[in-house]
């Protein structure tokens, strides 16, 4: 193939592309592919939010795809960035990623850094009044997921979403 031969890519068609596939990731109704270094753990942290849920005579909240995919990208983002908040980068935007996702609204996020196990995370929120408060709020959904990056040490990282 000669270089004559190829098509030119216009700025126009690369963001035409690129938004294509941004908006089939958000879209997307199954649990989140992760990485190596990435691991949901929807399934441990239920157990445990359900137990504290129903020793304060709530209702259970039930794993929740979009929740999950939701807390899987905020667990990323902030080991990529090797910081903790719910907020990073200009223009970043709870509500915005929420809806992204197709997180059922309202929700509320729980994130944590440098514990090692599910257990531990999970526990710290419980510790803490403004996490407790979310996890016993007027909920049904719920995502936890936790990621680790090499240029942050491996440190790792949990998102907690809980969605209506």
């Amino acid at each position: 193939m000669t270089l004559q031969n190829i098509p030119k890519i216009s700025r126009r068609n690369i963001l035409a592309v690129s938004a294509t596939v941004l908006l089939s990731a958000c879209v997307s109704s199954r649990a989140p592919k992760l990485s190596g270094n990435t691991s949901d753990e929807t399934g441990a942290a239920l157990a445990m939010v359900n137990k504290l849920r129903e020793g304060r005579g709530l209702s259970p909240l039930s794993a929740n795809t979009s929740a999950r995919q939701a807390a899987a990208s905020q667990a990323v983002r902030m080991a990529k960035a090797d910081k903790m908040s719910h907020l990073i980068g200009l223009g970043d935007s709870f509500l915005s990623r929420m809806k992204s996702h197709s997180v059922p609204l309202p929700a509320a996020e729980n994130i944590a850094s440098g514990q090692a196990e599910v257990q531990r995370a999970v526990q710290a929120w419980i510790d803490s009044p403004k996490h407790l408060e979310n996890m016993l709020g007027n909920y049904h959904g719920l995502g936890v997921a936790m990621a680790r990056d090499a240029s942050s040490g491996n440190r790792p990282y949990w998102a907690m979403v809980l969605s209506s």
